[in-house]
């Protein structure tokens, strides 16, 4: 936690001014913590903003430079021409869990376990994961207006569509939601991963894993650009 607090206070006080960008560290600071609270979920700029007496515009400059910095990630929302009422905002992640952890000031398993970030928090981990382990996917998320959904959506070089949710239960379950989504995508393979000891199969062609089959089911679909 130490470590991490430092990094922070570096990156805000020192790193960041290098780089031009006239930012109050404060103001910085309160915008990432903010972000951690809201870990995963849709980003609202103007809330954001309102929050911090800033523009919705000096925001989205904001996070700009911290998508920048690969200190958070802005996750798209699938598109497509499916009929139905498609979330057209993305999604925010901050991509260290450790930093969501430190900026909330959670310095034990059992406070992170105890806060309502938790199961966020193992979401944006997983997904940090699966997107280095196939850096040629493309990424995204699948919602509807009436609440279908799928917390990964991966396009690959081959034109393969997956769909991905990921629960932190060790007796995880996917709603008709990510289902349908699935097929609204026309995904050739749904994967659920959980924290589970062994893969195994799940209903409709669902596959249950953990992160490390779940890391190797997708570096085995997406070409490593080194190899290319």
């Amino acid at each position: 936690m130490a470590w991490r607090e430092a990094f922070i206070t570096t990156y805000l006080e020192r790193d960041i001014p290098q780089l031009g960008p006239r930012i109050p560290a404060v103001t910085l600071r309160r915008l990432w913590t903010m972000l951690a609270h809201q870990q995963g979920g849709l980003l609202n700029q103007a809330q954001l903003a309102g929050s911090l007496a800033v523009s919705g515009q000096t925001v989205g400059r904001y996070i700009d430079l911290l998508a920048d910095l690969m200190l958070v990630r802005r996750l798209p929302p699938w598109h497509g021409n499916v009929g139905k009422r498609l979330v057209r905002t993305p999604k925010v992640y901050v991509r260290d869990s450790g930093l969501v952890h430190a900026l909330l000031g959670l310095t034990t398993l059992d406070q992170v376990l105890g806060h309502p970030v938790a199961g966020a928090s193992w979401e944006g981990w997983v997904i940090e994961q699966l997107l280095a382990a196939a850096p040629s996917a493309q990424a995204s998320f699948y919602r509807t207006a009436r609440g279908a959904e799928a917390d990964l959506v991966l396009h690959f070089p081959d034109g393969a569509a997956w769909v991905i949710e990921v629960k932190r239960s060790s007796a995880p379950t996917v709603s008709r939601g990510f289902q349908q989504a699935a097929l609204d995508v026309g995904a050739e393979r749904k994967l659920l991963v959980a924290p589970v000891p062994a893969a195994y199969p799940g209903r409709d062609g669902l596959e249950v894993m953990g992160v490390p089959d779940a890391v190797n089911a997708v570096a085995q679909a997406s070409p490593q650009p080194w190899a290319q």
